[in-house]
């Protein structure tokens, strides 16, 4: 019998921790993926933040370093300069790289650095509870703004896409969704053209996709998805916001 669907080979046997209907399983099987299309899985090098993606370094089959909270892109840097030859990658929430690690993000864009950093944005902090990040949008509701988040007191959210996109450094962005069939695939071609700018030596990448957290939306999987479609693409919309060598 014919094999029409397996497991990528750049995945582990390792079980998911993540919630159900958690959208971070879709988007590791994309990277994956592409790791394999591209051929690149035996010289690639994850590099994990800390979140709910803090475990990512037991799910890519291919070397990982587990990075300080926010520094992923600093470590990503290090390890492309020691080992240009390597494809290096970062995996980030958004409490990681839009928070404590802005710093390390804006500048390793500024810079041009020849790594792909992954982030998913679910616009909210989910590894510890629910409280507010720096992408939860204007009114959600979260553990630390019962009431909605005031954009008076605590500020509008930080859309990273944009705000590279003004960086020169910065090669390729694009935002991107994983909440139907059609955004997925949109989502692993964006993923494996930010890969393949590393490949070939363009320069810094960056990918935000928009990813549901049921458990701390308070929603079920199903909703959590229609959600997403009407409240954060709408704020945070979909589409490429630099391609610096678009033909």
């Amino acid at each position: 019998m014919a094999i029409v669907f397996k497991k990528p080979e750049a995945l582990t046997d390792a079980v998911f921790h993540y919630c159900p209907g958690c959208t971070h399983g879709i988007v590791h099987r994309l990277v994956a993926e592409v790791l394999d299309e591209l051929g690149v899985r035996g010289k690639a090098v994850a590099v994990a933040s800390v979140g709910c993606s803090v475990f990512s370094y037991n799910y890519f089959n291919c070397d990982a370093i587990q990075a300080a909270h926010g520094r992923a892109p600093a470590v990503a840097t290090g390890v492309k300069r020691a080992c240009p030859e390597s494809i290096v990658f970062t995996y980030q929430g958004d409490g990681d790289l839009a928070a404590i690690g802005t710093a390390e993000t804006v500048h390793s864009a500024a810079r041009g650095e020849n790594i792909t950093v992954i982030f998913i944005n679910n616009a909210i902090y989910g590894m510890t509870g629910g409280q507010m990040a720096p992408t939860s949008l204007p009114g959600q509701i979260t553990q630390t703004s019962p009431y909605g988040r005031d954009v008076n007191t605590v500020g509008y959210p930080v859309k990273v896409c944009e705000m590279l996109s003004q960086i020169d450094g910065a090669t390729y962005l694009e935002r991107v969704a994983v909440n139907n069939v059609k955004n997925v695939k949109a989502a692993k071609q964006a993923i494996k053209k930010a890969f393949q700018n590393q490949i070939d030596g363009k320069g810094f990448s960056l990918v935000e996709v928009l990813s549901t957290c049921p458990t701390n939306w308070g929603l079920t999987p199903e909703k959590a998805l229609t959600w997403l479609e009407e409240n954060m693409i709408p704020y945070y919309p979909l589409g490429v916001y630099k391609d610096k060598y678009a033909e």
